[in-house]
């Protein structure tokens, strides 16, 4: 055929033969440079078929036939995010005495049993930010600059100075906290996280890959930090030293003396601090707290804060971030990098960045030492009972909302732990206390205090019941423990 083809150039049935022998050659020479030369002969390894086959397109097609399947998975983010709070509360299957109303220690909110409103002057002001219709839009993500102003100046100080531009604010003093730990803080680093302290640092700094090393408080010194154990736990991956001061969940709050032993760790070591001072407007003593920042002018600071516990506001979702940096150790970078993560979710609630200034500035102060007198009231009733509970030894709080509460386990052998303990409270005596296994230190449970005093009251007596029904040992033995 080829022969004829080559004498006659015009036969078309020929030329469409030649043209087909010519591409099986071409082939055979494609697919021999997928050939394995073994011992002087060539053979087609097993695999062969995976080469070949690419000159297919039918293989291309076939693939595409396959139908698809779902594959939907969670987040390793999502996987990462745990709160012990909500993981032992769910898992407590007790049911309250039905004798018994239910009386709940347990929610961190003061508005709760309505006790405890907001004062008028606050309502007032959102109202009228809502009636001008200037605050329906998007703001700036890091808040209005006007709302910024009125933040500084608020906390500003002669020792701590603070203008707009060092004020980020946020959808509640949580989202500070989480923006600080991002900005600060990167995968596979630590940080430095009080026990027992609030669950929300360890849940938020493990869903975001860093690693949290909890440092010890000390229920004898009035929940001092154990500031050798703190500083021991600092290494080369240390982002960041978080102190809440007041603290949940123990109702401490640090004197100054202590404050600049704690800033001096953290400046041997070279670690900025995160400073949780959203209690910081409710203590029991007037003048006993002391912000960070004003102690020192060499240590980077992001102190967090909001509206929630001082005006007794914790739906409207506003808080923010200080930035203490005299030394510009922070510099550029920290501040920008605040401000892109603050992006993420384009700011807070404009409506109360409105309001801000007359909330701030216009509350009657009388409200604010009403709140203070009638937790401080409640604080103390509790402490004054629970001292003489048998097996009980509260340690005495000075500030925010909370008291911590002891449990001589020896004395109550039938219970496994202090979540045992606390979930038997709630179906003997319809009492609901967190076990504070929640907040990394067992063997406690916390009492939240702004519940009516008539409630605070009752529920101490069936603690008192409680325990007296349990208790096993001498009552002059357990007095001995607590006095140490």
């Amino acid at each position: 055929c080829i022969e004829e083809s080559k004498k006659d150039n015009r036969n078309p049935a020929l030329q469409a033969k030649l043209s087909l022998l010519n591409n099986k050659k071409h082939l055979k020479m494609q697919t021999n440079a997928y050939l394995i030369q073994v011992n002087g002969s060539v053979t087609h390894p097993k695999v062969l078929d995976v080469h070949v086959n690419i000159q297919r397109p039918n293989t291309v097609e076939r693939i595409k036939s396959q139908k698809p399947r779902w594959t939907v998975r969670a987040s390793e983010m999502s996987k990462k995010t745990f709160n012990p709070i909500r993981a032992i509360v769910d898992n407590m299957t007790a049911i309250p005495n039905p004798d018994k109303p239910m009386i709940a220690l347990s929610i961190g909110d003061p508005t709760v049993f309505g006790n405890l409103p907001t004062d008028d002057a606050v309502n007032k002001a959102m109202k009228e930010a809502i009636d001008s219709k200037k605050y329906n839009g998007y703001a700036p993500s890091i808040g209005y600059l006007s709302s910024r102003e009125v933040v500084a100046k608020y906390y500003t100080c002669p020792e701590a100075p603070l203008e707009a531009k060092d004020v980020i604010l946020t959808s509640g003093c949580s989202q500070a906290i989480e923006l600080a730990l991002a900005v600060l803080a990167n995968p596979g680093q630590n940080i430095l996280v009080p026990r027992p302290g609030f669950s929300l640092y360890k849940t938020l700094a493990l869903s975001l890959g860093i690693e949290v090393k909890l440092y010890n408080l000390l229920p004898e010194k009035s929940w001092e930090i154990d500031l050798k154990h703190m500083e021991s736990l600092v290494d080369d991956k240390t982002a960041c030293i978080i102190i809440n001061n007041p603290s949940n969940p123990c109702g401490s709050v640090f004197n100054r003396k202590h404050l600049q032993k704690i800033l001096s760790v953290a400046s041997r070591q070279c670690v900025p601090i995160l400073a949780d001072e959203i209690y910081g407007d409710m203590v029991f003593e007037e003048g006993a707290f002391q912000a960070l920042a004003p102690l020192s002018n060499n240590i980077p600071i992001l102190s967090c804060g909001g509206l929630a516990k001082r005006w007794l506001v914790p739906g409207w979702r506003l808080g923010w971030i200080l930035i203490h940096d005299r030394k510009e150790i922070f510099g550029k970078e920290i501040r920008e990098g605040l401000i892109r993560l603050s992006q993420r979710i384009l700011g807070p609630c404009t409506i109360v960045q409105g309001a801000l200034e007359h909330i701030m500035n216009k509350t009657p102060q009388e409200f604010y030492d009403n709140t203070i007198n009638f937790t401080k009231c409640n604080a103390d009733l509790c402490y004054t009972t629970l001292s003489s509970v048998p097996g009980l030894c509260p340690v005495r709080p000075a500030g925010a909302m909370y008291l911590m509460v002891g449990i001589e386990m020896e004395h109550f052998p039938e219970f496994e732990s202090d979540v045992d303990f606390t979930e038997r409270m709630i179906s003997e005596q319809s009492v609901f206390c967190l076990p504070a296994t929640c907040f990394e230190y067992p063997n406690y449970f916390r009492i939240v205090l702004t519940v009516p005093e008539e409630m605070i009251i009752e529920a101490c007596r069936r603690i008192r019941e409680y325990c007296e029904t349990h208790y096993q040992g001498s009552e002059s033995t357990q007095d001995l423990e607590c006095d140490k």
